[in-house]
């Protein structure tokens, strides 16, 4: 790219660019595949110099490691703060299914490709599990204090639960209609629900 293109584009904090940088990114991912992002590529799109882009990421890889950072961050704090609110351990379940669904159609497509990248790495691994070991522990708590499990056993409860959300986004996909979407919710609260009053009605399972 020229310089002048360099010399328009607007004086940004460190952040500011970060993220201005990881929105061209994005956008070329979903405008012409994931294979189209490139420094030259992110460069021109947002009209900044390759030497600038260099300062913020090593290269394509790490651009598109940190994209998939950013954007798994903000479906999983849309995802917490929709649990958050709910009041009950039904509303819970509801509020965590749709959110997922919600969230994984706005990301969703965006984030298959950067995975089929390689854009997933052990930070980003990490960082996901750290953030749905807080929802975990938040619906755990519910079904102790409504269904009195054992602590052990809402714990290990919740991280199944957890599991079986992938199957039911996965469905919707391959159905996605109003109808099916309100099937899918009203099952998995009732599976889910099911589930933890049987374990509830029997001994503590962990020893």
């Amino acid at each position: 790219m020229d310089g002048g293109a360099a010399r328009r584009a607007p004086r940004l904090a460190r952040a500011d660019r970060r993220e201005a940088l990881l929105d061209a990114a994005i956008a070329i991912a979903l405008e012409h595949g994931v294979d189209a992002v490139s420094m030259e590529s992110v460069a021109t799109r947002a009209e900044v110099s390759r030497p600038l882009l260099y300062k913020h990421f090593a290269n394509a890889g790490e651009l598109l490691a940190a994209a998939y950072r950013r954007e798994t961050t903000i479906l999983d704090a849309e995802v917490a703060a929709a649990v958050d609110q709910a009041t009950g351990l039904e509303d819970a379940l509801r509020s965590l299914v749709r959110a997922v669904i919600d969230e994984t159609e706005a990301r969703g497509a965006l984030l298959t490709r950067l995975i089929r990248a390689g854009a997933r790495d052990t930070r980003t691994h990490q960082d996901q599990r750290a953030r749905e070991g807080r929802i975990v522990r938040f619906v755990a708590r519910l079904a102790v204090d409504e269904l009195g499990l054992a602590a052990r056993d809402a714990m290990a409860a919740a991280r199944v639960l957890l599991t079986g959300l992938d199957s039911i986004v996965h469905q919707w996909h391959e159905r996605p209609t109003a109808d099916q979407r309100a099937f899918l919710e009203d099952l998995y609260v009732e599976v889910v629900l099911g589930g933890l009053r049987s374990v509830a009605q029997r001994p503590a399972l962990s020893p």
